[in-house]
């Protein structure tokens, strides 16, 4: 396995007044940079001020980043990012060892030293450090696991779809609960054998088959569908772009759990799936990012 040891270590940091804002923050940074370009975490401090902290592996476009943590903190909290240069440090690995585990109704992602405390009658979705460029730790990715979970309670789908795998965790979870294939997908390179490893240490290397695609352009999609349960942690543009080519891969009361949304945005993303006939089951709301459960219209 690659080291992620580098020989210095581009850091940002800013502290942020409470803990909505530092994970509004945290999440909207995870979702907009690449699989691979920058571990992102948010700690509260010991006076009750929130800690967040980038590190990447090359000079970041600083520009880039004030803009992004404006989106979702504000000009005052962009304005004191910090940038600098630390030691050389194996980055990934120490930012994940300071993360706890996630629950998200049957299902926990956690790391290797976390693996004991995974309960019975819980789903362990395990991440490698040098594996996890994003694990789920924010709201996006806890309300899709959340949503799956009351998905299957009542259904059972036999062509799952992960599109926009990342590090496969949703992929991991469908496949872990349905004893049963799922196809995943990512425009990312790295992402695609991220995800296929993550799956094989996970013991569903079998069961998930990873492929490379921009959107629904890849053929093994097209050679798939329709499917019956489609997963798409992404961010709300796409997700509107992509409502006339998701519904066309879609059987008849498939459903459907979308996420990567600003609450603000979920209006304008479930009005876009409305208009392709899919009628909204459910929205859930985790640290200003909402979730949604959708279902295809017969």
């Amino acid at each position: 396995m690659a080291s992620t040891q580098t020989p210095q270590t581009h850091r940002a940091t800013l502290a942020i007044g409470d803990e909505a804002t530092a994970r509004r923050v945290s999440d909207l940074l995870t979702e907009s940079l690449d699989a691979g370009e920058a571990a992102v975490a948010a700690f509260e401090g010991p006076t009750g001020r929130w800690d967040v902290t980038l590190h990447f592996g090359d000079a970041p476009v600083e520009a880039r980043i004030r803009e992004l943590v404006r989106l979702a903190g504000g000009d005052e909290v962009a304005r004191s990012v910090k940038f600098d240069v630390v030691e050389a440090k194996d980055w990934v690995k120490a930012t994940l060892e300071d993360l706890i585990p996630v629950h998200a109704g049957r299902f926990i992602v956690h790391g290797q030293h976390d693996r004991a405390k995974v309960a019975p009658n819980k789903l362990g979705i395990e991440i490698e450090a040098a594996l996890a460029f994003g694990t789920g730790h924010h709201g996006t990715t806890r309300g899709c696991l959340v949503l799956l979970g009351h998905v299957l309670k009542a259904h059972r789908p036999r062509r799952v779809l992960d599109l926009g795998t990342g590090t496969g965790v949703l992929a991991i979870a469908a496949a872990k609960a349905l004893h049963d294939s799922v196809l995943a997908s990512d425009i990312d390179a790295l992402s695609v054998k991220v995800a296929a490893e993550n799956a094989r240490l996970n013991g569903v290397g079998p069961l998930v088959e990873v492929t490379w695609g921009s959107g629904f352009s890849a053929p093994r999609l097209r050679q798939r569908k329709p499917f019956d349960l489609l997963l798409a942690n992404i961010l709300a543009n796409p997700l509107r772009q992509m409502a006339t080519a998701m519904s066309d891969h879609l059987a008849g009361g498939a459903r459907v759990i979308l996420s990567g949304l600003l609450s603000a945005q979920a209006p304008s993303v479930i009005a876009a799936y409305l208009a392709r006939g899919l009628v909204l089951e459910r929205r859930i709301t985790i640290d200003g990012w909402s979730s949604l459960l959708l279902h295809k219209v017969r």
